[in-house]
């Protein structure tokens, strides 16, 4: 970063501070590495960047009528009740790292089905899924990939997968993909390093012309489009154990039922997790301690028994 930068990172954090955009322990994150987000987002530009990060401070105090620390207190976004409904219709997760120990955030677009998805969890519930799961990049992903490589690690590497995906889905995504775009761009900037888009159909050159007004020139500027031979291509940019072996990878995270649900990655290292899976494990392991508490006091009341009914020499002096 030029000296030049480096006086307006600092310019920025000082005047955040006093006009009370930020706060020390503020969950959208006051280290360097947050707000150069903001500032590249806006080119440096000072002022730019500084409405960019109090509308974002506002949307996350006011985000589905409760803020986005309750909602994500609400929601675990590697555990929630609807978790398996939503991957079923819309894959969208993390998994491990890159060459350049970026996260790898996977979407598979072609098993789209909102009526099915509607069936077992509700739109709302849905959307609030969508923004937890962008939440957790900035608040556990990327530090966890940090932590592993040693440095800062500030954006993904994202690949869509687009077998299967037509026209017909395309209409029914739009929507909902354009606004998981724009929060993303608005609130979440500068996270995406790279976008490989594979298994292209022959309709996406229509498809993008219509995508391509909703993300910024920087933004756009990132994808690759790959057709069905792109095995290599992505492995230059993962290693073979890393790439869920559905995109021609060795991964298969068999001993957690499969890559997608897994949520591998150095972000899992101890983590502490708060939906109703983290839940039930706490209450198997608080039952077993107590069955394994109560198994101890019955051996000690028993070799007490025991010790009790033993009988007593008397000792006789002569």
């Amino acid at each position: 970063m030029s000296s030049e930068n480096d006086k307006i990172l600092q310019t920025f954090r000082k005047e955040l501070f006093e006009e009370g955009v930020l706060h020390e322990g503020d969950s959208i994150g006051t280290n360097d590495e947050t707000l150069l987000r903001f500032l590249r987002a806006r080119k440096f530009d000072l002022l730019q960047a500084k409405k960019m990060i109090t509308d974002c401070q506002e949307w996350r105090k006011t985000v589905e009528g409760v803020g986005i620390d309750e909602l994500y207190r609400t929601i675990d976004p590697f555990d929630y009740p609807e978790r398996k409904a939503v991957f079923d219709c819309w894959p969208m997760w993390f998994h491990k790292t890159d060459k350049r120990g970026r996260p790898i955030n996977v979407h598979f677009f072609g098993g789209f089905d909102l009526a099915k998805l509607h069936a077992e969890c509700t739109p709302e519930r849905h959307w609030q899924s969508v923004i937890v799961n962008a939440e957790s990049l900035t608040r556990e992903v990327l530090p966890g990939a940090s932590r592993q490589a040693g440095h800062p690690i500030g954006n993904t590497l994202v690949i869509v997968d687009l077998k299967g995906f037509g026209l017909s889905k395309f209409w029914q995504v739009k929507s909902l993909a354009r606004s998981s775009f724009q929060i993303s761009q608005d609130y979440f900037p500068e996270t995406m390093g790279q976008l490989a888009v594979i298994n292209a159909p022959s309709s996406f050159t229509f498809i993008w012309s219509i995508m391509r007004p909703w993300l910024s020139k920087e933004t756009a500027d990132k994808l690759s489009v790959f057709g069905s031979n792109y095995k290599e291509e992505l492995l230059k940019l993962a290693d073979a154990e890393s790439l869920p072996s559905v995109l021609g990878g060795s991964c298969t995270c068999e001993e957690y039922g499969g890559c997608e649900m897994s949520g591998a990655g150095p972000w899992m290292d101890g983590r502490v997790g708060w939906g109703p899976k983290a839940k039930a494990a706490t209450a198997a392991a608080a039952t077993a301690q107590k069955s394994g508490d109560a198994t101890t006091k019955e051996k000690v009341s028993v070799k007490s028994s025991h010790e009790n009914l033993e009988p007593k020499q008397d000792i006789t002096v002569n």
